[in-house]
C-alpha cells in the first residue's frame, strides 16, 4: 500500500491534487490566502480538505458548532486525564465514532493514541495518529498526526 505521511500545519498548508482519484473534495483554504490571479480565497483539494476535515472533526467538542451540537468526539477534554490504558481506549473510541458519523469519504483504517514522551502517566501532550484511505481511492492509505497539549 502506498503511504503518504505529512504533519502538522503541512498538512493545512499544501494542496495535493491525486490523478487516481475520479472525483476531487474542495474545500476553502482556512488560513484564507488570497489567489492571486482572481483575489479569492484559494482552496485546498482532495485528500488535503479530507485531512483537513479529519482534524476539524477530531479537535471539535460537542457543543461547539451552532444548528449542530452533536458534532464533536470531546477528545480535547480527554488531556486533563491521567494518561493510563483506560483514557487512551476512550480517546480511540471518541476519534473513531466521531469520523465514521461525520465523515462519509474516510474509511479509517487505525487510530493509535500514545504518549510522545515516552509514556509518562502525568503526560503533558498526547498524540493522535488517524489511519485512514479515501472511500473513492481504497488501495492509498494516508494519515494524519494530530497533537493534544496541556497548558498549565
Amino acid at each position: 500500500m502506498a503511504r503518504t505521511v505529512n504533519t502538522g500545519l503541512q498538512d493545512a498548508e499544501q494542496v495535493n491534487e491525486s490523478p487516481s482519484s475520479s472525483y476531487i473534495y474542495k474545500d476553502i483554504n482556512l488560513f484564507f490566502t488570497k489567489h492571486p490571479v482572481s483575489d479569492d480565497v484559494t482552496s485546498v483539494t482532495d485528500v488535503q480538505a479530507v485531512k483537513r476535515s479529519v482534524r476539524n472533526l477530531v479537535l471539535t467538542n460537542q457543543g461547539e458548532r451552532l444548528f449542530h451540537p452533536e458534532i464533536g468526539g470531546n477528545v480535547r477534554g480527554s488531556i486533563f486525564n491521567i494518561f493510563s490504558p483506560i483514557t487512551q481506549h476512550e480517546i480511540r473510541t471518541a476519534v473513531f465514532d466521531v469520523i465514521r458519523n461525520f465523515e462519509p469519504r474516510v474509511i479509517v483504517e487505525d487510530v493509535i493514541v500514545n504518549d510522545p514522551d515516552g509514556q509518562d502517566l502525568d503526560a503533558s501532550r498526547l498524540r493522535i495518529m488517524v489511519h485512514f484511505s479515501l472511500q473513492n481511492v481504497p488501495n492509498e492509505t494516508h494519515e494524519v498526526e494530530i497533537f493534544l497539549n496541556r497548558i498549565r
